[in-house]
């Protein structure tokens, strides 16, 4: 199979039902955030690779290549809105998925100092990239957001992805303390 099809030269892609629609329409837009979310996520599994292999930072890179196919499953469940046949075919969203982010968070936090202010991103590498990670998490979910009005999204995609970067805000600040790097709080610019 070659990589290029040619079909989409004209500005046009197909959903999973074969609905041709413009690439710039706000589904794709969608699918294309996840996609570079995923390939931000490989990146932070590429930082945690040579890490220890019994530690957090080794659950965190275990866990971010179980939230890499789950994107994709994502994106798929969003190119099956509106079409009741692919959407029966999909693996879609569940309340057990968000539940079990929530269970992380709380894991990740149970050996950080509790937040008293703003933490600025940065730290060591994973730890900068797990922000990046999260801006870009919080992206794909305001996209989810637009898209509710005129589809009908799963409410547990867009709750799954706000839990997602809260999970890799947590795991930013792990992945310091792991390092023995302490937060960076926000201060207050002098006027």
């Amino acid at each position: 199979m070659k990589l290029y099809t040619r079909k989409g030269d004209d500005g046009g892609t197909v959903l999973l039902d074969g609905t041709r629609v413009r690439k710039d329409d706000g589904r794709i837009a969608v699918f294309g955030t996840l996609d570079e979310l995923n390939a931000h996520v490989g990146v932070a599994v590429g930082l945690a690779a040579d890490r220890d292999q019994a530690g957090p930072v080794a659950t965190i890179r275990r866990r971010l290549t179980q939230i890499q196919s789950e994107l994709f499953s994502i994106g798929a469940e969003l190119a099956a809105i509106g079409s009741t046949k692919a959407l029966q075919s999909i693996v879609q969203t569940t309340p057990e998925q968000v539940a079990r982010l929530e269970t992380w968070i709380d894991e990740a936090c149970e050996p950080l100092a509790p937040l008293k202010t703003f933490v600025l991103p940065g730290g060591v590498p994973l730890s900068s990239q797990l922000h990046v990670c999260r801006t870009v998490c919080r992206r794909a979910e305001r996209g989810v957001v637009s898209l509710s009005p005129q589809h009908e999204v799963n409410p547990n995609t867009r709750v799954f992805l706000n839990r997602l970067s809260d999970l890799l805000f947590a795991w930013g600040r792990l992945a310091n303390h792991a390092s023995g790097v302490a937060d960076v709080p926000w201060q207050k610019p002098e006027a």
